[in-house]
C-alpha cells in the first residue's frame, strides 16, 4: 500500500491510501475534495472510501462535496458521531476492505468527539498504519471537548497504545513542533524528545511533514501516552495515570509557548 500526505487549509492532513494491486484508494478526511482528487488524479486512481475521523468541520466538511465529485462513494464515520455526508456508520471493531490487500479496522477512540474513530490500516508484509485524526497527535493529544481523561486515557493508551509498535502513526494536524516543545518543560531532561524537536525543525524548516510517527515513538516522547510512569506521575504531582493525563491536558491548555 502506498500513503500520500496532502496538506489542507491552515495545517490539517488530509490522506491518500493506495491498495497498489487494485490502484482502488481510500481517502482520510478530504476536507479540501479538489486537492485531495487532483492528487488521486496524479497518481492514476479513483477513490472509492472517504474514513472520516470525526465530525468536526475541518475533517468532516469536505464529504458532501467529495460525493458530488465522486459519483457512488462510500463515506465512513463513527455512529455517535453526526458525521456530514455519512453513508455507512461504523462502531469499534468493524471491518472495510479497500482492494484486494488492505484491510481497515476502526477504533472507537472517544473524548475529542464521543465518536471519534481511529482507522488502522494493515497490508501483508508492511508495517501497519494509523489515522488518529484528533484523537493522538505526534506527541500531543486532542482537546477534551466531548469526554474526560478516564476516556482519553483508554483512546490513547489502551487502544492506541496496544497496536504494534512498529504501527506508523498519520495524525490530523501539523502541530508536532509546538507539541514537542510543550512535552519538554513536563520531562526537560528527556534525550529522545530533544533529539526529535531538532529532527521536526529540520524537518520543517525544509517545508516537510513531522508525520508519520510510530506507537513506539510515541511511547518515547509523548507525555500523555507516558502517563503510566510514576516518575511522569509525580513529576505533575498526580498519583495515578488517568489523574496525570487530566493534569498534563490542563497544563497544555493553558500554555503559552
Amino acid at each position: 500500500m502506498k500513503i500520500l500526505h496532502i496538506p489542507c487549509l491552515e495545517d490539517n492532513y488530509a490522506y491518500l491510501i493506495i491498495d497498489e494491486s487494485s490502484r482502488d484508494a481510500a481517502v482520510v478526511d478530504p476536507v479540501e475534495p479538489e486537492k485531495v482528487l487532483k492528487v488521486a488524479d496524479e497518481n492514476g486512481v479513483v477513490p472509492k472510501l472517504v474514513l472520516t475521523t470525526h465530525h468536526h468541520w475541518d475533517h468532516a466538511g469536505g464529504n458532501e462535496k467529495i460525493k458530488k465529485l465522486v459519483p457512488g462513494i462510500r463515506v465512513f464515520g463513527g455512529s455517535l458521531d453526526n458525521v456530514k455526508g455519512c453513508t455507512d456508520q461504523v462502531e469499534h471493531g468493524d471491518k472495510i476492505s479497500l482492494g484486494n490487500e488492505v484491510n481497515v479496522l476502526a477504533f472507537h477512540t472517544p473524548c475529542h468527539t464521543k465518536g471519534h474513530i481511529s482507522y488502522f490500516i494493515s497490508s501483508k508484509g508492511e508495517d501497519p498504519a494509523v489515522f488518529t485524526g484528533d484523537t493522538l497527535f505526534i506527541a500531543g493529544c486532542g482537546k477534551f471537548f466531548e469526554g474526560t481523561a478516564e476516556q482519553m486515557y483508554q483512546s490513547l493508551c489502551k487502544t492506541l497504545g496496544s497496536l504494534p509498535k512498529t504501527t506508523r502513526v498519520y495524525c490530523g494536524h501539523e502541530y508536532t513542533e509546538k507539541n514537542l516543545r510543550f512535552a519538554l518543560t513536563v520531562e526537560p531532561e528527556n534525550e529522545q524528545m530533544k533529539q526529535k524537536l531538532a529532527w521536526v525543525k529540520h524537518q520543517r524548516e525544509a517545508n516537510q511533514p513531522t508525520v508519520p510517527s510510530t506507537i513506539e515513538d510515541e511511547m518515547g516522547t509523548n507525555p500523555f501516552m507516558r502517563v503510566d510512569l510514576p516518575e511522569l506521575q509525580n513529576r505533575v504531582g498526580c498519583s495515578t495515570p488517568v489523574e496525570a493525563l487530566k493534569e498534563i491536558r490542563r497544563m497544555k491548555d493553558n500554555w503559552r509557548g
